[in-house]
């Protein structure tokens, strides 16, 4: 697959600071949305790391200094919480795939299609061919969601990076930056069914200091 490549300078800017939107998934750069109108209630904080789900997904264990936490991320509707799911497993194939420095990761694949699976390839070569991984907590949270039909459907959700950093690869130094309204994302995405039942992200974009995520 041909695949578009990020400049240096842009991918070595973003992983100082925080890596930016690679802790969400891939960014197109596009400035969000307004909020998708859906749900926000559900169960209390859970971590979606390991992942292992029904037969034929991957599992994905991220390593231990690393984890993924999904704060009220249920619905209690059966399709709004499995477009959720695959929400959650794709932010965790994502981290997992920066994580290991490889853009090739089948379980990119099975959670991105279209446009965003080759943005989210390239974001993760371009961390990776800068020396980068990430280390802490991402906190995913505020999720509100819009089943459009049977096979589309749209989220948008907060992330936390406040204690995510990144981290160099070779010598595992942390680099540590101060906590301010940029620790703190909207994405807004839309996700497709596919035939195996998977919901995956076609599009997302991000916006950094979203007054709706920020404390």
């Amino acid at each position: 697959m041909k695949r578009r490549t990020m400049p240096a300078a842009t991918a070595l800017a973003a992983t100082a600071a925080l890596l930016l939107t690679a802790c969400g998934g891939g960014d197109s750069g596009s400035k969000a949305n307004d909020k998708i109108a859906g749900a926000d209630s559900g169960s209390t904080k859970a971590s979606a790391s390991p992942t292992e789900s029904a037969a034929g997904r991957p599992r994905i264990t991220l390593p231990g200094d690393l984890s993924d936490t999904f704060e009220s991320w249920k619905t209690g509707d059966t399709t709004k919480d499995a477009v959720l799911g695959d929400v959650a497993r794709r932010i965790d194939a994502t981290n997992y795939a920066i994580a290991q420095g490889d853009p090739e990761l089948p379980a990119l694949s099975f959670y991105y299609s279209g446009g965003a699976l080759p943005d989210a390839m390239d974001w993760v070569e371009s961390i990776a061919k800068d020396g980068y991984s990430i280390t802490g907590v991402n906190r995913y949270y505020n999720a509100k969601i819009d089943v459009f039909d049977s096979a589309s459907a749209g989220v948008v959700y907060c992330e936390d990076q406040s204690k995510a950093f990144a981290k160099v690869r070779k010598s595992g130094k942390v680099i540590k930056t101060a906590v301010n309204n940029d620790s703190y994302v909207v994405y807004t995405t839309r996700l497709e069914k596919n035939k195996q039942g998977v919901w995956q992200t076609t599009k997302l974009t991000s916006q950094r200091g979203s007054k709706s995520c920020t404390p």
